[in-house]
């Protein structure tokens, strides 16, 4: 779709490297060291608590040199394994994501991998026997609208019955031109864990 963007997801392109760490270590570990590297830059952002500007100093200094020496890395070595094998599979995925896996340096909103998304849909995926049977293509949409508004609630603090109490309460009100303030990510409600960091 028009306006969307591809963000590769690292923690993919690192279960290919550990999987083949058994047939070839050397370089397996080797790259498993350079995107550990990768995620220290993440981790250290989020206990830090650190706002979008340092967060994107610390992926220009630190990240985006450590990325270009692995891409430069996995060229030199894709020459030197067999493509079946599972290491040559892993450094196969990896250069041909590259610009996914290196988008996520773009952006403070953009992560490096999308385990949170993952971790977010996990109660659809378990439950999915359970929506079988909903009726309609309608059912099936508004059940998808209402599981997506209720994750987000969940990701930006917010508990999902006071929200949607609260957005029922004042939508009628609130200036239709200001209708993305209601967002879950924009209205965290007092008493709330809290929303994203800037």
């Amino acid at each position: 779709a028009r306006g969307l963007v591809a963000v590769g997801c690292w923690a993919h392109a690192r279960r290919k490297f550990y999987e083949a760490r058994t047939s070839d270590p050397e370089r397996s570990h080797a790259a498993l060291a350079w995107i550990g590297r990768l995620y220290d830059v993440e981790r250290e952002a989020k206990g830090g608590g650190w706002g979008d500007d340092r967060l994107m100093a610390a992926r220009g200094e630190r990240s985006r040199p450590l990325l270009e020496s692995l891409w430069s890395w996995l060229d030199d070595e894709s020459a030197k394994v067999l493509p079946r094998s599972p290491i040559g599979e892993a450094i196969a995925y990896a250069l041909s994501n590259r610009a996914e896996l290196s988008r996520y340096l773009e952006s403070p909103y953009l992560a490096i991998d999308n385990n949170a998304v993952e971790n977010a849909l996990r109660p659809v995926a378990v439950g999915r026997k359970n929506w079988l049977h909903l009726g309609s293509d309608r059912g099936g949409r508004t059940a998808a609208t209402l599981m997506s508004l209720v994750q987000s609630c969940k990701r930006n603090g917010n508990e999902p019955f006071a929200y949607l109490r609260d957005v029922l309460d004042r939508v009628s009100t609130h200036p239709a031109s200001r209708v993305d303030d209601l967002l879950p990510d924009r209205r965290v409600l007092p008493g709330a864990a809290g929303g994203r960091k800037g």
